[in-house]
């Protein structure tokens, strides 16, 4: 087995963690997954009898040492097992976005030279069909459903119960050189290789080595005391480094469940009936979940949303002190005791957040109101701060020291250091080794005394300890006079509200700051059928006077609250639009992990960005958009521009220099 001195506990990759938890964990359960409704389970001896099969397959295929192996689909516990058994034979996993359209694979499939792909479905399998004469070293590909393949060419095509049966059957022929391969795999060997979003330019592949999982997992393990018996629902992209770490990484460092939705329509009824303990979401994902719990309680009846409305006024002031252990008097804690089993209890367990010991958000600021609202629940809701490049964790909050204008304190192992232009700087156990085939990145990015550049600007509390992030370096800028100019505080706080999906401010170098807003279509539309309003499409309901007036009112709300903020008063937004379209993923104005493309908006709709400076009242405008199947298409809309009021407020004083 491979246990040597060199390593966490000896232990020096992910098939020797896998290896330990069969033996030590042998029973319990490691991976669920939820289909045709019922729950099935594998156990940790399961689990290493299924990968050891699956890795005994690609052996009898040919993959060799080095090789990349791409793996292509939503969580399923095949998949996982997929990628431990690549890294068993000895190669390296590449996890893809599921959503990302064929052109996009294209391009990590021929940078990373993959021979294999590994395919959870039909339309995965068709994605890479289309694509595969430019994939030069493409040379088969495994399916995991086989719904829909049976005409298919399969010359190179392969069956994933087929490769997992071959590999059994060669076991006895095989077994040794799968041995001699699991025992060499070295700490400092590759484990992973995980693509970044791509926010400016084309994603970069961001090698990462058995050291930086390993050593990051059990120190964010031991950070907030996970254990054996922790629940998770893996349900992010697996392409995503949260997803690695979580879902790999912890999990077979501490040898808890993994459990696997059954579909994204599903995922929120999986959520409930699992009540995972340790849980993580972007600040999407809670945005969303608020939405729908304000839009529930605007179709609730009288009684109940002044009953809900009493008892959340109450846990905003009180939950956060008990959640810190902080004193709150008798009277307090009896109401706010009433008002869980009334109020919180109920509403936790419909979100799925009845067992939540440890929840964390990242990926972006969340909003401080929805972050709150979490909290005053009486959900250990924290913030940390993490990149693909640190194997996630660079910062996290401590218990009883959680605050939504902080991303927490250094964590275990990490160094962080703020340069003189305020850009945040840390070196870690978790450093990746490199950018594949991008020394100049990789240089740029990474000094010799492995000092990462996060491209973020921020500043340390000098009382707490607490690192600030302002906002990403390169957006954050200066106005016209002078004043401070960071679109994401701006944006946060847009979003807290249910009827704004996404907000993009602009104003670096301009006399004043504008935005482009996109509603939330079931918040808004929500409203409009409860108040008789027809709309046959996104673009009637967001050019709607009503809705306008709404989101007029939500923006002169959110320029009152940064007026009160005397860095960035300045960014008080004093003309805006409601886009036509929502921003999407295949349209290139977001990223796959659903972070906004900032200059590559500015550029597409530079005629509205325009109008939102030369004083129009409206813009016409013709968008070409990317249909679900491929399809280009276009979209003409007339647009009104809205004036906000804003506060005035005194002109900031630049220090000499």
């Amino acid at each position: 087995m491979a246990y040597m001195s060199e390593g966490a506990a000896g232990l020096r990759s992910i098939p020797a963690l896998l290896q330990r938890n069969a033996t030590r964990f042998a029973g319990r359960p490691a991976y669920r997954e939820k289909e045709f409704g019922i729950w099935q389970s594998w156990s940790w001896a399961d689990t290493q009898e299924e990968i050891e099969a699956f890795a005994l397959g690609l052996l009898n295929l040919g993959v060799a040492p080095g090789d990349h192996v791409a793996v292509i689909g939503r969580n399923r516990p095949t998949l996982y097992w997929s990628m431990v058994a690549a890294q068993m034979a000895g190669a390296v996993p590449v996890p893809l976005y599921q959503d990302a359209v064929a052109e996009e694979m294209e391009y990590v499939l021929q940078h990373c030279g993959a021979r294999f792909v590994i395919a959870a479905d039909q339309e995965q399998v068709d994605k890479v069909i289309e694509i595969q004469d430019d994939l030069h070293q493409f040379e088969h590909m495994i399916y995991v459903d086989p719904r829909g393949m049976r005409k298919y060419d399969h010359r190179a095509l392969h069956d994933y119960a087929h490769v997992q049966a071959q590999g059994r059957a060669a076991r006895d022929e095989l077994i040794g050189e799968l041995d001699r391969r699991r025992d060499a795999l070295g700490y400092d060997d590759t484990c992973v290789m995980l693509y970044t979003s791509g926010t400016t330019g084309k994603p970069k592949g961001v090698v990462l080595s058995n050291r930086n999982i390993i050593e990051t997992a059990k120190s964010s393990s031991e950070f907030d005391h996970l254990s054996p018996g922790e629940e998770v629902l893996a349900y992010l992209p697996m392409a995503w480094v949260g997803d690695f770490i979580f879902s790999i990484g912890q999990a077979y460092w501490n040898g808890f469940c993994v459990n696997c939705p059954e579909s994204a329509e599903t995922m929120m009824t999986d959520l409930r009936e699992i009540a995972p303990s340790y849980y993580f979401a972007p600040p999407r994902v809670f945005e969303t979940q608020l939405t729908q719990i304000m839009i529930r309680m605007e179709d609730a009846g009288g009684f109940k949303r002044k009953l809900f409305h009493h008892f959340l006024n109450h846990a905003k002031v009180v939950g956060p002190k008990i959640l810190d252990g902080k004193p709150v008097g008798m009277f307090e804690r009896l109401k706010y005791a009433l008002g869980e089993f009334m109020v919180y209890g109920p509403l936790k367990n419909t979100l799925g957040f009845s067992r939540v010991r440890v929840g964390y958000t990242a990926g972006e600021a969340i909003g401080p109101e929805i972050f709150d609202f979490y909290r005053a629940l009486g959900i250990n809701l924290k913030q940390l701060y993490g990149q693909t490049e640190a194997s996630v964790f660079i910062t996290q909050q401590p218990d009883n020291e959680v605050r939504p204008d902080t991303v927490g304190v250094p964590s275990p192992g990490v160094e962080i250091r703020i340069a003189e232009s305020g850009e945040v700087f840390y070196r870690s156990p978790g450093v990746f080794v490199e950018y594949y085939k991008n020394a100049d990145s990789t240089a740029g990015t990474k000094d010799a005394e492995g000092w990462v550049a996060t491209g973020d600007a921020g500043f340390i509390e000098e009382a707490t300890g607490h690192l600030r992030i302002i906002d990403r370096a390169k957006d954050v800028g200066k106005m016209a006079d002078g004043a401070l100019f960071a679109p994401k505080y701006v944006e946060n706080k847009l979003k807290f509200f249910p009827n704004i999906l996404e907000a993009v401010v602009f104003g670096n170098g301009r006399d004043r700051c504008t935005a482009f807003i996109n509603i939330d279509l079931t918040a808004v539309g929500n409203w409009a059928e409860r108040n008789n309003i027809a709309y046959a499409s996104y673009q009637e309901l967001a050019g709607h006077p009503q809705v306008l007036e709404t989101i007029q009112r939500h923006v002169e709300e959110v320029n009152a609250s940064v007026a009160q903020d005397e860095m960035l008063s300045g960014c008080q937004i004093h003309r805006f639009l409601v886009l036509h379209k929502e921003l999407d993923a295949d349209d290139g104005e977001l990223t796959r992990t659903r972070k906004v493309r900032r200059n590559i908006i500015a550029e597409k709709y530079a005629d509205l960005l325009t109008a939102l400076y030369d004083g129009s009242e409206s813009i016409y405008t013709e968008t070409e958009v990317t249909y679900e199947d491929g399809r280009k298409g276009r979209i003409k809309a007339t647009l009104a521009i809205r004036d906000a009021q804003v506060v005035p407020v005194a002109p900031m004083k630049v220090a000499a220099e």
